[in-house]
């Protein structure tokens, strides 16, 4: 298994594996060609830094994603954070471990780039979820909360 930062041809994959389950088939428009947008956010990414898509590869072959986004801010005396989000597996490699291999990468980068909390928000609807990021020794410490803009496009 391999680690890597995601690169533009690994696009439809991500946004394939993404799409692939109750939740994400609601809010994903996997097609080919792939929307637009997808491609300019991957854009917008890479010109940010410190907001990577890191990609396990299997065979060649793209298997798993996450989202790990760096923020520097003031509290805890400055200290800087990362964040997790959009992680996935594909379904023919879930339940072997591949997922605890990615979070362990990803929270060791994180370590690496001085961050002092990682941190993500969940699903209340993903019991399994909650549990795998229990096992891994995330706590349940805040309420998250979210209000959606994007109900106000045209």
């Amino acid at each position: 298994m391999e680690f890597r930062s995601a690169t533009k041809a690994d696009l439809p994959t991500i946004v394939r594996m993404l799409a692939d389950d109750e939740l994400g088939a609601t809010r994903e428009s996997y097609a080919e060609p792939l929307p637009q947008a997808y491609t300019d956010a991957f854009a917008a990414m890479r010109r940010q830094g410190g907001n990577d898509i890191i990609v396990a590869v299997e065979a060649g072959v793209v298997v798993g994603c996450l989202q790990l986004t760096l923020i520097p801010g003031l509290s805890r005396l400055g200290m800087i954070r990362a964040q997790i989000e959009g992680v996935r597996v594909a379904r023919s490699h879930r339940d072997r471990g591949l997922g605890e291999a990615l979070f362990r990468f990803a929270i060791s980068r994180a370590r690496e780039m001085g961050c002092g909390l990682v941190q993500l928000t969940t699903d209340r609807a993903r019991p399994d979820a909650h549990r795998f990021y229990e096992r891994l020794g995330f706590v349940a410490s805040h309420v998250g909360m979210k209000l959606d803009l994007s109900k106000d496009r045209p």
